[in-house]
C-alpha cells in the first residue's frame, strides 16, 4: 500500500516513515511542506496520505488545504489528517464532499502503533476514522440541542464509536453486548436524529457527524 506523508518535523516524520513501512506500507513520498504535498498527492496518486494539518510556509492549514485540493483533483482519495489540537472546523471541511476515505487523529495517538496503524488502514480502504476527543467535543456541544438530548448514555456511546468509524461487530465487541443490541441502538439514534438507516458504515457515520456538526 502506497503512502503519502506529510509532516514538518524531522524526527516524527523518520518515526512515521519507520512505522509505516515496518507495517509493510510503501512510502511513495516524505515531505515538509504545503506545495509538495500538493505535487506529490497528485502525481503519485497514492493509496492513502497522511497529513500534518500544519505545514510550512505559514503554518496554519496548508495540510489541509493540499489534501482538500488533491481529494478534487482525485475524487475519494483517501486522507488522514494529523492535528496536535481539535480543530471542529478542520473536521467540518474534510468531511465536507460526503465521502469516505477520510480520517481526523490528534498527533498523540501516532504512539500507540496498533491503533495508528488500523486507522491508516481504515481510512485507505475508504471508511472513516475520527478521533474519539473530536466526537466527544461534537456531542459536548450539541447536549442540550434537540433531538441530540433525547440521546440516552447507551445510545451516545454506540453514536461515539460509530463516529470513529467502527462496525457494529466492533462496537459490539467493545461494549460487550451483542450484535443484535447494538443494531437496536443504532435504529433508535438513526430514528432519534431523522436520518435515514444504512448499513453502509461510511454513510452512516458521515450523516451522524454532518448532523452533529452543522451550524
Amino acid at each position: 500500500m502506497r503512502v503519502v506523508l506529510a509532516e514538518d518535523l524531522f524526527l516524527l516524520r523518520d518515526g512515521l516513515v519507520r512505522m509505516l513501512e515496518a507495517y509493510d506500507f510503501e512510502i511513495a513520498a516524505a515531505v515538509d511542506n504545503g506545495p509538495e504535498l500538493m505535487t506529490a498527492l497528485i502525481s503519485l496518486k497514492p493509496d492513502v496520505a497522511v497529513v500534518d494539518v500544519r505545514l510550512p510556509p505559514s503554518f496554519t492549514d496548508e495540510g489541509l488545504q493540499a489534501a482538500l485540493h488533491a481529494r478534487r483533483q482525485i475524487p475519494g482519495l483517501p486522507v488522514l489528517v494529523l492535528s496536535q489540537h481539535v480543530e471542529q472546523l478542520y473536521a467540518r471541511e474534510l468531511l465536507a464532499d460526503g465521502t469516505g476515505g477520510v480520517g481526523y487523529l490528534l498527533k498523540d495517538r501516532v504512539f500507540d502503533a496498533a491503533q495508528f496503524i488500523d486507522t491508516v488502514r481504515r481510512v485507505a480502504a475508504g471508511g472513516t476514522a475520527m478521533d474519539p476527543q473530536v466526537i466527544s467535543q461534537l456531542l459536548a456541544r450539541n447536549t442540550n440541542e434537540e433531538p441530540v438530548g433525547t440521546l440516552t448514555p447507551r445510545e451516545r456511546e454506540v453514536l461515539e464509536l460509530m463516529a470513529e468509524g467502527r462496525s457494529n461487530g466492533a462496537i459490539a465487541q467493545r461494549m460487550v453486548v451483542t450484535e443484535r443490541a447494538v443494531a437496536k441502538h443504532t435504529s433508535n439514534i438513526f430514528s432519534k436524529l431523522n436520518l435515514s438507516p444504512s448499513d453502509d458504515d461510511n454513510r452512516r457515520v458521515l450523516a451522524v457527524l454532518a448532523y452533529l456538526n452543522r451550524t
